[in-house]
């Protein structure tokens, strides 16, 4: 028995979200069926996240436990050959059995992309949010600065029911923004349900002057989800990047 720990990249627009479900087609469908078609065995895949319907990922891992003896490459070029265009195997090595793919991960990245002009970007309707605004990235990246750090989220996630803790630590927050393009890049050792679709559309309110960038450690102090602002449409978030060591996750990019 082997077990692979591949790194794939997957454009989210026609999946419901990663993991499997019984009545959607979701990437983690995808990807068993023509793991087991190359295998030639049936496998299931473990994750390192949930992604929602419409999320997109530069790079997320999974692992697959196998008997073939197919090599890396071979896997690489063969599971590629079968997925469509919008799923690709960027690497495949070998890993301890007892590896797991998300309770070994040691921390995540997040993007997400806003596309802000009058005028919708025709090339990238599902991969941005469209804003019709000016956006104000001053305002929100004196925001951002009061969520990095250790809290308690609880008023940034849409379900904390059955937690055990919504406390989470942000090690950094970037905003940039190149033309029309405004890019939040998020690093931190976990991530709750919708959580940075709800920080980027609390800063979205930033940017109107609905929230003031002060506001945030009161909204953080409250944990409750309705003092928070909007939740941000799912197709401008990317999993950027995830990290196994602690030497890449706090490397300096």
């Amino acid at each position: 028995m082997r077990n692979l720990k591949v790194m794939t990249a997957y454009r989210g627009t026609e999946y419901h979200g990663f993991q499997r479900q019984s009545n959607a087609v979701t990437v983690q469908e995808v990807l068993e069926k023509h793991l087991s078609k190359v295998l030639n065995e049936p496998v299931t895949i473990t994750g390192c996240s949930r992604t929602d319907t419409g999320v997109h990922a530069n790079q997320f891992c999974f692992n697959v436990r196998t008997n073939s003896n197919i090599s890396c490459l071979g896997f690489t070029r063969g599971v590629n050959g079968e997925l469509p265009d919008d799923i690709s195997i960027l690497s495949c090595e070998e890993a301890p059995l007892d590896f797991h793919a998300r309770f070994d991960c040691k921390g995540k990245e997040y993007i997400y992309k806003i596309h802000c002009s009058e005028s919708k970007n025709p090339f990238a309707a599902d991969l941005m949010f469209h804003y019709r605004r000016k956006f104000d990235i001053e305002a929100a990246k004196k925001a951002a600065e009061y969520f990095v750090g250790t809290h308690d989220f609880s008023s940034f996630c849409a379900d904390c029911t059955n937690l055990s803790t919504a406390v989470r630590t942000i090690y950094s927050f970037k905003i940039e923004n190149s033309g029309d393009s405004v890019i939040m890049l998020v690093k931190g050792n976990g991530f709750l349900y919708n959580m940075i679709r709800i920080i980027a559309g609390t800063l979205i309110d930033v940017s109107e002057k609905r929230i003031a960038p002060d506001d945030i450690p009161v909204i953080l102090a409250a944990k409750d989800r309705l003092k928070a602002g909007r939740t941000a449409m799912p197709h401008g978030l990317y999993l950027n990047r995830v990290f196994y060591s602690e030497d890449e996750l706090f490397a300096q990019d």
